[in-house]
């Protein structure tokens, strides 16, 4: 009989601990009275936050974010680089199959 009350409290402490952990899912800290916010922190806005708008679309530029000729450039870069790397690595390769 000892054995079915030892179980049924300890289904009762999992049914409470669950249900406490469930509630505190529910409210947030800051808002409890004894911990709050700190008084240097901002006051929070009246109305909840909306969704973003997603079909707003920005208005089309007239100048190309970055000019055509500095565009080229940059291309210029990336390409010398991938060259450089690949030739690293080639060497690389070359010097561990002749190991």
């Amino acid at each position: 009989m000892s054995v079915d009350r030892e179980k049924r409290a300890l289904v009762g402490g999992a049914l409470l601990l669950s249900a406490l952990a469930l509630g505190g899912c529910s409210t947030s800290i800051a808002d409890l009275p004894v911990i709050g916010t700190p008084a240097d922190a901002p006051s929070r806005p009246k109305e909840a936050g909306s969704y973003l708008p997603v079909e707003d679309l920005p208005p089309d530029r007239d100048e190309a974010a970055i000019p055509p000729a500095d565009q080229a450039k940059i291309k210029a870069e990336l390409l010398a680089a991938r060259d450089r790397q690949a030739s690293t690595a080639a060497k690389d390769a070359t010097n561990q199959t002749t190991k």
